[in-house]
């Protein structure tokens, strides 16, 4: 259920910046999502439909960009996607290990006219 709230700040954050480029239409609105966020894509394009309607971001396209979860070991230095949420280095089996990807949210950009 968070989708819906992280949705309307994402959708006030388009129209503002639409709204600084004297955009008439959003055409598509593209977001980078990490992994480790627990957003769902669809649920976001849902609620998107639903609060965009009659404002100059209705009928625009989502795309997602989905980030894998990464860490990198303190230990050894070695950059490793996280697979099933399994935290040790898979090189020195170290659980001293910094996330370096997968907790991304953002808008990656926009298309206007």
């Amino acid at each position: 259920m968070h989708e819906l709230a992280i949705t309307e700040d994402m959708l006030s954050l388009v129209l503002s910046e639409a709204r600084k480029h004297d955009a008439q239409k959003v055409n598509r609105v593209q977001l980078r999502i990490g992994e480790m966020t627990g957003i769902v894509g669809d649920s976001v394009r849902f609620y998107f439909e639903q609060i965009s309607k009659d404002t100059i971001a209705e009928g625009a396209i989502l795309s997602f960009d989905f980030v894998p979860a990464a860490a990198r070991c303190r230990d050894c230095g070695h950059q490793f996607d996280i697979a099933d949420f399994v935290w040790s280095c898979p090189k020195c089996h170290s659980l001293n290990i910094d996330i370096v990807a997968g907790n991304e949210l953002y808008l990656e950009s926009l298309e206007v006219t």
